[in-house]
Formats: structure tokens, C-alpha cells, sequence
């Protein structure tokens, strides 16, 4: 079965690439494109969907507000960024906005088509360029002591997380099946109290619980 999703896009010959693109031979189902959030909630309740695609400047209500009235409300409705900016003031906003990943405009379509398919399992695409401003941060900062008594397994599982590795990739790095890792990534939300990848990679940034070198 397809997977729902709704785009948020103010250009609108992108938003109808992206309709076209999108399409039931994807995997996907767009269900509602609009050009600004401004009636956010109201859409995410009259249609319910698993992913939202979300633009960041928009007129009216901006993508980032709309990442956090869907959260407020819809908690497990996944929210990716799909952007021009890569600075790091929005990249941060978004993601403690609640956005479960970032990813740039110049994405390919077929690199899109996967990052979605990857949330919608759980994961927390970013952009090479966003993973290496994430990573940058981590190198920069000093870690403080651990209290959340992650194994080295899982601090490691975690690191290739917010490197912005996908499934495969981290199964691949780790040399264990993608089920594996998975079952890793429940064990570290549960243990750091969320719910998602991005959530996991925001409280590994707010505690510095992983130190790269």
C-alpha cells in the first residue's frame, strides 16, 4: 500500500513536479500539496497523513512554525525539510522544531524518493552537506558524562546516525543486517526517551553523548 503524504511547497511548478514525482509507482500517494501553512492543522486533521514534505520560506505561516504546530498536535505524523538553506540557525531550528529530517533542494529525484522511503520506516534522512554540519557540532563540542548507559555498540550505531547514514549504510559500516540495526536504533530511543532519528539526534547534540574525534 502506498504511503500517504502531503507537500507543502510555495513554488508552484515545483510542488507539481514533486505531485508528479510523488506518484503510486513511488510507493507514495500525495494526498494534499498547498503553497503555505497557514490552515496546517486543519489539513493534518482532515487528512492524516504518514509524511509531510515541507518547504521552509513560505508567505504566511513558514515551514518551520508549520513543523511545530504538526508536532504539537500530530505527533507521529513524520516532517521532512525539503529546502534551499543549509545554514545552520534554520538547520537547528527544524530540527528542534521536531522535524525527523533535512534534506536539500538539490537532492536528486531519486535519492528523494529513497530518504522518504527511509522516514517512513523510521529514519532520519539528511542531506550529505546537513549530516556534515551535524557532525562538525559534535567534533566542536566537549562531551559531558553519559547518563543514559548507551553500549559502545549503541554509541556507535548512534554515531553513523547523526553522520547521516541510512539503514543499509549503518548495516553495512557495522557488519550486522539492517533488522540489527533497527532493533539497536528502538533500544537508544527508548533509552534517550524519543520517539524517532531526529529526536535521537537532537538529544545526542543538547547532551553531547557522543564523542568524535
Amino acid at each position: 500500500m502506498a504511503t500517504s503524504l502531503v507537500i507543502y511547497e510555495d513554488n508552484a511548478r515545483l510542488r507539481q513536479s514533486m505531485e508528479l514525482l510523488l506518484s503510486d509507482d513511488s510507493g507514495f500517494k500525495v494526498i494534499g500539496a498547498f503553497p503555505d501553512c497557514t490552515k496546517v492543522l486543519k489539513q493534518m486533521e482532515e487528512l492524516l497523513p504518514e509524511l509531510v514534505v515541507m518547504d521552509i520560506d513560505m508567505p504566511g505561516v513558514n515551514g518551520i512554525e508549520g513543523v511545530k504546530k504538526i508536532k504539537s498536535e500530530f505527533p507521529d505524523i513524520k516532517v521532512v525539510m525539503y529546502t534551499v538553506f543549509d545554514d545552520d540557525t534554520r538547520i537547528f531550528d527544524c530540527l528542534c522544531a521536531g522535524a525527523d529530517g533535512y534534506l536539500l533542494k538539490n537532492t536528486s529525484p531519486v535519492k528523494l524518493i529513497q530518504s522518504l522511503q527511509e522516514l517512513a520506516e523510521g529514519g532520519a534522512p539528511m542531506s550529505p552537506f546537513v549530516a556534515q554540519k551535524v557532525f562538525t557540532f559534535f567534533r566542536n563540542t566537549k562531551p559531558v558524562e553519559d547518563t543514559f548507559n548507551l553500549t559502545p555498540r549503541e554509541k556507535e550505531i548512534l554515531e553513523l546516525l547523526v553522520r547521516g547514514n541510512s539503514y543499509k549504510m549503518i548495516a553495512d559500516k557495522s557488519n550486522v543486517s539492517v533488522d540489527t540495526v533497527k532493533k539497536h536504533l528502538q533500544n537508544i530511543y527508548h533509552k534517550l526517551h524519543v520517539n524517532c532519528g531526529t529526536e535521537a539526534v537532537a538529544k545526542a547534540l543538547q547532551h553531547k553523548i557522543i564523542k568524535l574525534d
